[in-house]
C-alpha cells in the first residue's frame, strides 16, 4: 500500500499567511460597516446573513450556462471521478475536484490582492493493481491568477490543473510528480438534477440546501500516468456540480454518497447524511437513471443502506464501511458495493481540513431476476472525528 500527498510548497505558505493577515482587516473593517449601516440588503433571492445568496426551489438550472461559477452563492464544487482501464485490462480509478468557497462576499478593497473566494483542489489516482494510491491538494486564491473559475464560460482552473469544456467535451489535466491526468470526457446523456428539479434540500432550515445536478455517463478517453509509467486509457467518468451557501446542520456529522454506472446503461446516485445520534437524517436523496435517460426521484424511505465491511485507516484512525448492501425494493434492485482497494483516503489538512474516504467501487447483485453488476465511486465523510466545519454550514 501507497500514499502519497503534497503538502503546501512555500509560495503558497507564504500567500496562506499573507490571506490571514488581509482576512483579519477585511473581518474588522466589515465588522465596523455594518455596525454603520445596519440596512439588510434586499434581493429577489433569500440572502445569507452575510450577504451570500442562498438555494431556494424555483431556480431554472440552464446549460451550459450552469456548468460554469456562481459568486454569489459561498460554496461551490466540480467534481469528477471515474474508472479506466488500458487495452490490456490494468484498472485505475481517478478523482479530480475544485471547490471555491467564499471568503467575504464584499470586499473591502478593489484590489486584485483583496481576497473574496479561496479556492482548493483535490487529485488522486488509485492503481488498482499493485493497491497503490496517491492523492495530491492544492490551495489558492484568485487575485493574482493561481486559480478562479469563469462566470461566462466554463473553466475552473488551479494553478496547473484545470478543467475546461471544449463543445460538449469536458477536457481535464492535471500533474503533480509521477501522476498525471490528460483526459476527455464526452456527456452520453443530458444533465441529471437531482432533488426536485435540481434544488437539493440537505437539512430543516430553508437555506441548508444546494442546487445540483450530475453527468452520470461520460465515456472517457486519454492518459494517464502512475508512479512515473504513462497508459493509454478509456473508461467512465461521473461529474457533480453543486453550489449553495450552507448545506449541513450542527448535529449532521458527515454523509455517504454513491455514484454507479450499471451494465444495463442505467445509473444511481444515493446519499445519506449521519446525525451525532448515529440516525440517518430524513434528507437523504438518490436519483435512479434509466438507459433512455429518463430520472426517478428517491426519498429516504425508498432505499436502505447497510454496512457489511470495514477499513480501518493507520493514519487517521478513522473505521470506514467499505462494503455496503444497496437495496431500492421497488425496482427489485439488490447490490453488493465493494472497495475495489481498501486505502482511497484522503488527509486534506493543507486545504479543505477534511479526512474522508473516496474511491473506487465494484457493484455486484441484482436487478429483477437478472443479474447485474456496474462500477462507480464511493464517498464517505465524518468518520475521522473531525467536524465538516464552517465551509459546509454557512458559517
Amino acid at each position: 500500500m501507497h500514499n502519497e500527498r503534497r503538502g503546501i510548497p512555500a509560495r503558497q505558505l507564504q500567500c496562506l499567511i499573507f490571506f490571514l493577515w488581509i482576512l483579519f482587516w477585511q473581518i474588522t473593517l466589515c465588522s465596523f460597516a455594518q455596525a454603520a449601516d445596519p440596512t439588510p440588503v434586499e434581493s429577489e433571492r433569500t440572502q445569507h446573513a452575510d450577504n451570500w445568496q442562498e438555494a431556494q426551489a424555483g431556480y431554472v438550472l440552464s446549460f451550459p450556462r450552469d456548468h460554469a461559477a456562481h459568486p454569489p452563492y459561498r460554496t461551490e464544487w466540480w467534481y469528477y471521478t471515474g474508472n479506466l482501464e488500458t487495452v490490456e485490462g490494468r484498472r485505475f480509478g481517478y478523482q479530480l475536484t475544485f471547490f471555491r468557497t467564499g471568503v467575504t462576499s464584499t470586499p473591502t478593497t478593489s484590489s486584485r490582492w483583496a481576497v473574496r473566494d479561496l479556492y482548493m483542489a483535490h487529485f488522486a489516482i488509485a492503481d488498482l493493481a499493485p493497491q497503490q494510491f496517491f492523492y495530491f491538494e492544492r490551495l489558492n486564491r484568485a487575485g493574482v491568477h493561481w486559480a478562479g473559475a469563469d462566470t461566462a464560460q466554463y473553466r475552473v482552473w488551479n494553478e496547473g490543473w484545470e478543467v475546461r469544456l471544449e463543445g460538449d467535451t469536458h477536457v481535464l489535466s492535471a500533474s503533480e510528480g509521477h501522476a498525471t491526468l490528460a483526459l476527455r470526457l464526452t456527456p452520453e446523456k443530458p444533465p441529471v438534477l437531482h432533488g426536485h428539479g435540481g434544488f437539493s434540500q440537505k437539512g430543516e432550515a430553508p437555506g441548508n440546501a444546494s442546487y445540483y445536478y450530475s453527468l452520470t455517463r461520460l465515456p472517457t478517453s486519454g492518459t494517464l500516468q502512475a508512479d512515473g509509467k504513462t497508459y493509454t486509457v478509456t473508461g467512465l467518468s461521473w461529474m457533480d456540480h453543486e453550489f449553495g451557501t450552507s448545506f449541513l446542520e450542527q448535529d449532521q456529522v458527515g454523509w455517504d454518497w454513491f455514484s454507479l454506472q450499471l451494465q444495463d446503461g442505467g445509473e444511481l446516485m444515493l446519499f445519506q447524511i449521519r446525525r451525532a445520534d448515529g440516525a440517518i437524517d430524513p434528507h437523504a436523496s438518490g436519483t435512479l437513471v434509466q438507459l433512455d435517460g429518463r430520472t426517478q426521484h428517491l426519498a429516504k424511505n425508498d432505499f436502505s443502506l447497510v454496512p457489511e465491511q470495514y477499513w480501518q485507516s493507520p493514519e487517521s484512525g478513522a473505521r470506514y464501511p467499505t462494503a455496503w448492501t444497496l437495496t431500492i425494493p421497488d425496482q427489485q434492485l439488490k447490490l453488493r458495493v465493494t472497495a475495489a482497494m481498501p486505502n482511497q483516503e484522503l488527509r486534506t489538512a493543507a486545504s479543505t481540513g477534511v479526512t474522508y474516504w473516496e474511491g473506487s467501487v465494484i457493484a455486484t447483485g441484482t436487478s429483477g431476476s437478472q443479474d447485474i453488476q456496474g462500477r462507480g465511486y464511493l464517498e464517505m465523510t465524518g468518520y475521522s472525528g473531525e467536524r465538516m466545519g464552517s465551509m459546509l454550514r454557512g458559517q
